[in-house]
Protein backbone atom coordinates (compact mmCIF):
# COMPACT_ATOMS: atom_id res chain seq x y z
CA UNK A 1 0.00 0.00 0.00
CA UNK A 2 1.32 3.12 -1.10
CA UNK A 3 1.81 6.17 1.88
CA UNK A 4 -1.00 8.46 0.14
CA UNK A 5 -3.43 5.24 0.20
CA UNK A 6 -2.46 4.25 3.95
CA UNK A 7 -2.82 7.88 4.65
CA UNK A 8 -6.40 8.23 3.33
CA UNK A 9 -7.58 5.29 4.50
CA UNK A 10 -7.01 5.72 8.30
CA UNK A 11 -8.26 9.30 7.64
CA UNK A 12 -11.73 8.26 6.08
CA UNK A 13 -12.03 5.37 8.82
CA UNK A 14 -11.84 8.31 11.46
CA UNK A 15 -13.69 11.05 9.91
CA UNK A 16 -16.12 8.41 9.25
CA UNK A 17 -16.66 4.72 10.95
CA UNK A 18 -13.85 2.44 11.35
CA UNK A 19 -15.05 0.41 8.74
CA UNK A 20 -16.14 2.67 5.71
CA UNK A 21 -12.96 1.56 3.71
CA UNK A 22 -12.02 -2.46 4.60
CA UNK A 23 -9.05 -4.22 2.88
CA UNK A 24 -10.55 -7.31 1.02
CA UNK A 25 -7.29 -8.48 -0.99
CA UNK A 26 -4.26 -6.51 -2.50
CA UNK A 27 -5.43 -3.02 -3.16
CA UNK A 28 -9.06 -4.16 -3.46
CA UNK A 29 -10.97 -2.58 -0.89
CA UNK A 30 -14.98 -2.49 0.29
CA UNK A 31 -15.94 0.73 0.49
CA UNK A 32 -19.37 1.84 2.84
CA UNK A 33 -21.49 4.86 2.72
CA UNK A 34 -22.25 6.58 5.96
CA UNK A 35 -25.81 6.62 5.31
CA UNK A 36 -25.86 3.01 3.86
CA UNK A 37 -24.79 0.96 5.72
CA UNK A 38 -26.75 -2.35 4.46
CA UNK A 39 -24.67 -1.78 1.13
CA UNK A 40 -20.47 -1.59 0.28
CA UNK A 41 -18.73 -1.19 -2.99
CA UNK A 42 -15.54 -3.09 -4.33
CA UNK A 43 -12.87 -0.23 -4.97
CA UNK A 44 -9.86 -1.26 -6.60
CA UNK A 45 -6.71 1.53 -6.48
CA UNK A 46 -4.39 1.18 -8.77
CA UNK A 47 -0.91 0.49 -7.82
CA UNK A 48 -0.11 4.48 -8.98
CA UNK A 49 -2.82 5.74 -7.09
CA UNK A 50 -3.80 9.05 -6.48
CA UNK A 51 -1.90 9.64 -9.94
CA UNK A 52 -4.68 7.29 -11.43
CA UNK A 53 -8.25 7.27 -10.25
CA UNK A 54 -9.30 4.02 -8.44
CA UNK A 55 -12.14 1.84 -10.27
CA UNK A 56 -15.33 1.00 -8.67
CA UNK A 57 -15.61 -2.94 -9.45
CA UNK A 58 -19.58 -3.26 -8.24
CA UNK A 59 -21.40 -4.16 -5.12
CA UNK A 60 -19.49 -6.48 -2.48
CA UNK A 61 -22.66 -6.88 -0.20
CA UNK A 62 -26.12 -5.88 -0.55
CA UNK A 63 -28.58 -6.11 2.64
CA UNK A 64 -31.43 -7.92 2.41
CA UNK A 65 -33.24 -4.89 2.89
CA UNK A 66 -32.31 -3.11 -0.11
CA UNK A 67 -34.43 -2.38 -2.86
CA UNK A 68 -33.84 -4.31 -6.23
CA UNK A 69 -31.76 -2.75 -8.66
CA UNK A 70 -30.88 -0.21 -5.65
CA UNK A 71 -27.59 -1.54 -5.78
CA UNK A 72 -26.67 -1.24 -9.58
CA UNK A 73 -28.07 2.19 -9.11
CA UNK A 74 -25.63 3.52 -6.71
CA UNK A 75 -22.36 1.59 -8.55
CA UNK A 76 -23.77 3.87 -11.52
CA UNK A 77 -24.07 6.91 -9.37
CA UNK A 78 -20.42 6.35 -7.42
CA UNK A 79 -18.59 5.93 -11.12
CA UNK A 80 -20.39 9.42 -12.37
CA UNK A 81 -19.28 10.99 -9.43
CA UNK A 82 -15.70 10.00 -9.28
CA UNK A 83 -15.62 11.07 -12.93
CA UNK A 84 -16.30 14.44 -12.20
CA UNK A 85 -14.23 15.08 -8.69
CA UNK A 86 -11.33 13.21 -9.51
CA UNK A 87 -8.01 15.13 -10.10
CA UNK A 88 -4.94 13.59 -11.29
CA UNK A 89 -2.39 13.33 -7.92
CA UNK A 90 -4.87 14.58 -5.62
CA UNK A 91 -6.51 11.70 -2.91
CA UNK A 92 -10.56 11.96 -4.05
CA UNK A 93 -12.32 9.11 -1.27
CA UNK A 94 -12.97 11.92 0.78
CA UNK A 95 -14.79 13.93 -1.48
CA UNK A 96 -16.01 11.32 -3.10
CA UNK A 97 -18.10 9.94 -0.10
CA UNK A 98 -19.29 13.51 0.66
CA UNK A 99 -20.44 14.18 -3.12
CA UNK A 100 -22.14 10.98 -3.41
CA UNK A 101 -23.56 11.34 0.37
CA UNK A 102 -24.95 15.30 -0.56
CA UNK A 103 -26.61 13.82 -4.22
CA UNK A 104 -28.08 10.74 -1.34
CA UNK A 105 -30.12 13.62 0.47
CA UNK A 106 -31.05 15.21 -2.51
CA UNK A 107 -32.93 12.53 -3.48
CA UNK A 108 -34.97 12.28 0.16
CA UNK A 109 -38.65 13.70 -0.28
CA UNK A 110 -38.41 17.09 1.84
CA UNK A 111 -40.18 15.71 4.09
CA UNK A 112 -38.60 12.78 5.44
CA UNK A 113 -34.85 15.33 4.89
CA UNK A 114 -36.60 17.56 7.58
CA UNK A 115 -37.67 15.15 10.09
CA UNK A 116 -34.52 12.76 10.26
CA UNK A 117 -32.08 15.80 9.55
CA UNK A 118 -28.49 15.51 11.19
CA UNK A 119 -25.93 17.89 11.98
CA UNK A 120 -23.67 16.28 9.46
CA UNK A 121 -26.10 15.21 7.03
CA UNK A 122 -27.23 19.55 6.89
CA UNK A 123 -23.38 20.34 6.89
CA UNK A 124 -23.21 17.90 3.72
CA UNK A 125 -25.92 19.60 2.11
CA UNK A 126 -23.52 22.46 1.72
CA UNK A 127 -25.56 24.86 4.20
CA UNK A 128 -22.95 27.62 5.92
CA UNK A 129 -22.26 27.32 8.95
CA UNK A 130 -20.45 29.98 11.61
CA UNK A 131 -19.65 30.38 15.29
CA UNK A 132 -23.77 30.57 16.59
CA UNK A 133 -25.20 28.66 13.79
CA UNK A 134 -25.68 25.10 15.90
CA UNK A 135 -27.19 22.42 14.49
CA UNK A 136 -29.64 21.50 17.14
CA UNK A 137 -31.97 18.09 18.23
CA UNK A 138 -34.45 18.22 20.26
CA UNK A 139 -34.77 21.81 22.03
CA UNK A 140 -35.77 24.89 21.89
CA UNK A 141 -34.03 27.53 19.91
CA UNK A 142 -34.73 30.55 22.14
CA UNK A 143 -32.24 28.68 24.51
CA UNK A 144 -30.96 31.08 26.95
CA UNK A 145 -28.19 33.13 26.39
CA UNK A 146 -24.19 31.24 27.82
CA UNK A 147 -22.81 33.08 30.90
CA UNK A 148 -19.29 32.93 31.55
CA UNK A 149 -19.80 33.89 35.57
CA UNK A 150 -18.98 30.40 36.45
CA UNK A 151 -18.75 29.56 41.00
CA UNK A 152 -16.05 27.47 39.80
CA UNK A 153 -13.55 26.61 36.34
CA UNK A 154 -14.90 24.22 33.87
CA UNK A 155 -13.04 20.80 34.77
CA UNK A 156 -11.84 20.27 31.04
CA UNK A 157 -9.56 17.37 30.67
CA UNK A 158 -7.16 18.14 27.98
CA UNK A 159 -5.90 15.51 25.03
CA UNK A 160 -2.33 15.50 24.33
CA UNK A 161 -0.96 18.16 21.54
CA UNK A 162 -1.31 16.80 17.98
CA UNK A 163 1.01 19.02 15.27
CA UNK A 164 1.18 18.28 11.63
CA UNK A 165 2.46 20.74 9.19
CA UNK A 166 3.10 23.41 11.71
CA UNK A 167 -1.05 23.20 12.69
CA UNK A 168 -2.00 22.31 16.40
CA UNK A 169 -4.73 20.17 17.41
CA UNK A 170 -5.76 20.68 21.10
CA UNK A 171 -8.88 18.69 22.47
CA UNK A 172 -10.85 19.07 25.81
CA UNK A 173 -13.75 18.18 27.49
CA UNK A 174 -15.84 18.44 30.23
CA UNK A 175 -19.30 16.85 31.85
CA UNK A 176 -22.69 18.90 31.17
CA UNK A 177 -26.07 18.37 32.40
CA UNK A 178 -27.87 20.82 29.96
CA UNK A 179 -26.80 23.37 27.09
CA UNK A 180 -26.92 26.45 29.35
CA UNK A 181 -23.94 24.94 31.25
CA UNK A 182 -22.40 23.55 27.84
CA UNK A 183 -22.93 27.63 26.52
CA UNK A 184 -21.30 28.55 29.52
CA UNK A 185 -18.63 26.16 29.72
CA UNK A 186 -17.41 27.17 26.15
CA UNK A 187 -18.01 31.35 26.28
CA UNK A 188 -15.72 30.97 30.04
CA UNK A 189 -12.96 28.92 28.22
CA UNK A 190 -13.09 31.53 25.25
CA UNK A 191 -13.35 35.01 27.77
CA UNK A 192 -10.64 33.49 30.17
CA UNK A 193 -8.09 31.17 27.93
CA UNK A 194 -6.81 33.87 24.88
CA UNK A 195 -4.50 31.56 23.28
CA UNK A 196 -7.85 29.52 23.17
CA UNK A 197 -10.16 32.83 22.18
CA UNK A 198 -7.44 33.40 19.21
CA UNK A 199 -7.21 29.70 18.02
CA UNK A 200 -8.09 29.57 13.85
CA UNK A 201 -10.93 27.08 15.14
CA UNK A 202 -13.13 26.47 18.26
CA UNK A 203 -14.83 22.95 17.11
CA UNK A 204 -17.44 22.47 19.80
CA UNK A 205 -19.64 19.17 20.05
CA UNK A 206 -21.92 17.96 22.87
CA UNK A 207 -24.68 15.23 23.59
CA UNK A 208 -27.09 15.61 26.44
CA UNK A 209 -29.85 13.75 28.23
CA UNK A 210 -32.36 16.25 29.42
CA UNK A 211 -35.42 15.69 31.76
CA UNK A 212 -37.99 13.02 30.03
CA UNK A 213 -36.18 11.77 27.80
CA UNK A 214 -35.39 14.79 25.56
CA UNK A 215 -32.02 14.76 24.06
CA UNK A 216 -29.67 17.61 23.01
CA UNK A 217 -27.15 16.90 19.82
CA UNK A 218 -25.46 20.45 18.97
CA UNK A 219 -22.54 21.40 17.01
CA UNK A 220 -20.70 24.13 15.99
CA UNK A 221 -17.67 24.34 13.00
CA UNK A 222 -16.30 27.38 14.03
CA UNK A 223 -15.40 27.88 10.09
CA UNK A 224 -13.83 24.32 9.74
CA UNK A 225 -16.30 23.14 7.44
CA UNK A 226 -17.95 19.84 8.52
CA UNK A 227 -15.66 19.62 11.43
CA UNK A 228 -18.77 19.80 14.26
CA UNK A 229 -20.32 16.96 12.39
CA UNK A 230 -17.71 14.87 12.56
CA UNK A 231 -16.70 15.27 16.37
CA UNK A 232 -20.23 15.00 16.93
CA UNK A 233 -20.37 11.80 14.84
CA UNK A 234 -17.60 10.13 16.76
CA UNK A 235 -19.07 10.89 20.28
CA UNK A 236 -22.12 8.86 18.77
CA UNK A 237 -19.91 6.37 17.37
CA UNK A 238 -18.51 6.67 21.19
CA UNK A 239 -21.59 5.93 23.19
CA UNK A 240 -21.05 9.20 24.78
CA UNK A 241 -23.79 10.97 27.37
CA UNK A 242 -23.50 14.49 28.90
CA UNK A 243 -20.26 15.63 28.15
CA UNK A 244 -18.78 18.40 25.59
CA UNK A 245 -16.18 18.84 23.09
CA UNK A 246 -13.99 21.58 21.90
CA UNK A 247 -11.29 20.76 19.26
CA UNK A 248 -8.71 23.47 18.58
CA UNK A 249 -7.09 24.27 15.83
CA UNK A 250 -4.29 27.15 14.96
CA UNK A 251 -3.33 26.68 11.59
CA UNK A 252 0.03 26.70 10.50
CA UNK A 253 -0.21 27.83 6.92
CA UNK A 254 -0.06 24.55 5.00
CA UNK A 255 -3.88 23.05 3.92
CA UNK A 256 -4.35 19.35 5.68
CA UNK A 257 -6.73 18.10 3.13
CA UNK A 258 -9.06 15.68 4.90
CA UNK A 259 -6.04 14.76 7.40
CA UNK A 260 -7.38 17.51 9.03
CA UNK A 261 -10.50 15.82 10.15
CA UNK A 262 -8.25 12.70 11.41
CA UNK A 263 -6.74 14.80 13.75
CA UNK A 264 -9.82 17.00 15.00
CA UNK A 265 -11.30 13.25 16.05
CA UNK A 266 -8.05 11.91 17.18
CA UNK A 267 -8.01 14.66 19.48
CA UNK A 268 -11.71 14.35 20.32
CA UNK A 269 -11.44 10.98 21.29
CA UNK A 270 -8.03 11.24 23.36
CA UNK A 271 -9.46 13.49 25.43
CA UNK A 272 -12.56 11.50 25.95
CA UNK A 273 -10.89 8.33 26.62
CA UNK A 274 -8.61 9.83 29.31
CA UNK A 275 -11.78 11.74 31.20
CA UNK A 276 -13.11 8.52 31.65
CA UNK A 277 -16.52 8.88 29.39
CA UNK A 278 -16.06 5.87 27.29
CA UNK A 279 -15.88 3.76 30.05
CA UNK A 280 -19.24 5.32 31.80
CA UNK A 281 -20.76 5.30 28.60
CA UNK A 282 -20.79 1.88 28.82
CA UNK A 283 -22.72 2.05 32.24
CA UNK A 284 -25.49 3.95 30.55
CA UNK A 285 -24.48 7.22 32.07
CA UNK A 286 -22.26 10.08 30.74
CA UNK A 287 -18.53 10.12 32.62
CA UNK A 288 -17.87 12.54 35.39
CA UNK A 289 -14.53 11.92 35.74
CA UNK A 290 -12.72 14.85 36.11
CA UNK A 291 -8.80 15.81 34.85
CA UNK A 292 -6.59 18.68 34.84
CA UNK A 293 -7.75 21.95 33.71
Amino acid sequence: MSDELNDEVISINSIYDENTLSLLSGHMYALSLPTLPAISFRVEFPADYPDAPPSILGTQTVGESTAKGEGSHLVDLIRHVLAEIYVVGAPCVFDLVEEVEQRLQQRQPESSAEQHEEPQAAQRDGQPSSDSDLQRHGGSSDAPQPQCELEEPPPWVLSEVLSEKKSIFLARCAPVTSVVQAQSYLAHLLSTDKKVAKATHNITAWRIRGDNGVQYQDCDDDGETAAGGRVLHLMELMGVWDVMVVVSRWYGGVQLGPDRFRLINQGARDALVKGGFVEEAGKGGGGKKKGKK
